[in-house]
């Protein structure tokens, strides 16, 4: 009995990989998983408690209870100037899951989609599952990781259906201008190509707020992707929720039903909590985290280790090839030489191997911690 080629062709997470080698090692400093540290609030978890006492337990509707779409509506009108009416609006398994009900709903297999190298590895892994060929275009430290059109466009062929983009970024933390989404576009206008933008972290930002592309979309080309996992320390809950336009919202709707069918239901009371309840919550967590990452930065401005500098999100890509080995050599020996657990850059694009990720969420005495060990690690195996 053999199992479908595309599972057997399907490569394991690079990130599930360290963290399993992590498990094995006793007191290891995890810096390796995108999770917030912080409890999901109480009030979100209430809200659920409830729901379920009150028996709201059954199916809902493929799109997502009504109130939940309402309130997403004026959100993202709100905080993200993108102009939708609950009938935009789908509520996923995860940001992850409407990605691959967009993804399968509007890309047929056989075709190439455009992939930022580094990137989030899920987005190539759905890819192979729907058939769907991945094409990395570069995203360069000389430019901080931002995509431009200019690299992107020598890439673009016949069978091109789609670009991915992602910002803040999964696992950079690069924020893209408001003027690069325009160029970038121009471009998918340009080629007549979807636009799947990952905005799953939206709050999570520390200079400036990201814009979103959607809001210069004038021919419905662009479908944006949120999430409730990082804004709200959700990751668990699995509430995620896109915005797509009036003519694909039904294709995806059709591919979302033999996936997942629907969110569970309290879920999706606890989710109109999140975004109707105070909001105090997100601001302490955003500002953890940028505090986390200038005290990292501060660190490793210290010791030398070059890294490109991060405006949202929570990671941080640090510079380790000085340590003269390759980046997956060097994360299995921090882990097991120096108990520190962070992801190899080729985990997120095969021309990064020039660095590894740091998770900056955690808490700032173990995460300093591992930094340090980290950079000892790129000083002492490099010399």
């Amino acid at each position: 009995m053999r199992t479908s080629a595309a599972i057997e062709s399907l490569p394991r997470s690079g990130i599930r990989e360290i963290m399993e080698l992590a498990w094995k090692v006793p007191d290891a400093i995890h810096l390796e998983v995108g999770e917030p540290n912080f409890p999901t609030p109480h009030h979100i978890c209430e809200a659920a408690a409830e729901a379920a006492a009150a028996g709201f337990t059954k199916y809902t509707p493929n799109a997502g209870i009504e109130p939940l779409r309402e309130v997403l509506a004026d959100k993202v009108r709100l905080r993200n100037g993108i102009d939708a009416t609950p009938e935009h609006i789908i509520v996923t398994a995860g940001a992850v899951a409407g990605l691959y009900s967009a993804l399968v709903a509007l890309v047929d297999p056989g075709s190439e989609v455009l992939l930022g190298d580094p990137s989030w590895p899920n987005y190539g892994l759905m890819m192979r599952l729907a058939g769907v060929t991945p094409v990395h275009f570069p995203l360069r430290p000389s430019q901080a990781l931002v995509p431009r059109a200019a690299d992107i466009e020598p890439l673009i062929t016949d069978r091109t259906r789609a670009i991915i983009l992602n910002s803040p970024t999964n696992p950079s933390g690069a924020i893209t201008p408001a003027e690069v989404l325009h160029e970038l576009l121009e471009l998918a206008r340009a080629y007549d190509l979807w636009v799947l933008s990952d905005e799953v972290y939206d709050e999570m930002w520390f200079d400036a707020p990201p814009a979103s592309m959607a809001r210069f979309d004038t021919d419905g080309r662009v479908l944006t992707f949120f999430s409730f996992s990082k804004t709200y320390a959700m990751t668990g809950w699995r509430v995620g929720y896109l915005v797509a336009p009036a003519p694909v919202v039904n294709p995806i709707l059709k591919t979302q039903e033999p996936i997942t069918s629907c969110v569970n239901a309290p879920a999706q009371k606890a989710a109109i909590a999140a975004i109707t309840g105070p909001q105090d919550c997100v601001g302490e967590m955003r500002g953890s985290y940028q505090e986390r990452r200038d005290l990292v930065m501060s660190l490793l401005d210290a010791r030398g280790v070059p890294y490109v500098r991060p405006s949202g999100a929570f990671y941080l890509m640090a510079d380790i090839s000085a340590a003269g080995m390759s980046d997956v050599e060097f994360c299995r020996r921090l882990v097991i030489d120096k108990a520190v657990a962070v992801v190899p850059g080729t985990t997120f694009g095969p021309n990064s191997g020039a660095f590894a990720r740091i998770s900056l969420a955690t808490a700032t005495e173990p995460l300093l911690e591992g930094v340090g060990r980290l950079a000892g690690a790129v000083a002492e195996w490099g010399s």
